[in-house]
């Protein structure tokens, strides 16, 4: 059997921590997820799909994280039932966050574009990231298909144990 989520999408609001009687800390928060096709109307619809995160990283998610936050979760869905007040059954089916990244910078979504996903955009140096890697990033260079690593015409000194095959 497999059951396993990976999300990319923007809170829709800032996490809720909570506790349990037994002090373990949960957060429950929704992303808002964009659809990859468009509507007939050419319009770009999204899902909106509760998560919840415990321990440390629920306390992490409601330190760092608010409305407008980008942020990738990584775990599974779980369905869960409850009596309403009206006596009915009432089904939850929600992600269980096994891993919440931080995809942003501290503080930039308060100043992104709310118009599209900014998934390629790379933080320049100088910038907070609140937990994670905490070495300075830098520039990726981008390299061409067409370019040779070889080229240069140097010999490679590789013993037949490096080999895979």
């Amino acid at each position: 059997m497999m059951n396993r989520v990976v999300l990319v999408g923007r809170l829709t609001k800032d996490p809720e921590l909570r506790y349990t009687p037994n002090g373990v800390a949960v957060a429950s928060f929704t992303l808002a997820v964009n659809r990859s096709f468009t509507n007939q109307q050419g319009e770009r619809e999204a899902d909106f799909i509760n998560c919840v995160v415990w321990r440390r990283p629920a306390e992490n998610v409601a330190n760092f994280l608010k409305k407008g936050s980008l942020a990738g979760v990584d775990g599974r869905v779980q369905t869960r039932s409850y009596e309403g007040q009206d006596g009915k059954r009432v089904y939850v089916t929600e992600v269980m966050a096994e891993s919440v990244q931080f995809l942003e910078p501290k503080g930039q979504s308060q100043n992104s574009d709310r118009g599209g996903d900014n998934f390629t955009s790379r933080p320049s140096g100088g910038q907070e990231y609140p937990f994670g890697n905490q070495n300075q990033r830098q520039p990726q260079r981008n390299t061409k298909v067409d370019d040779d690593p070889f080229a240069g015409g140097g010999q490679i000194d590789i013993s037949d144990d490096d080999l895979p095959f």
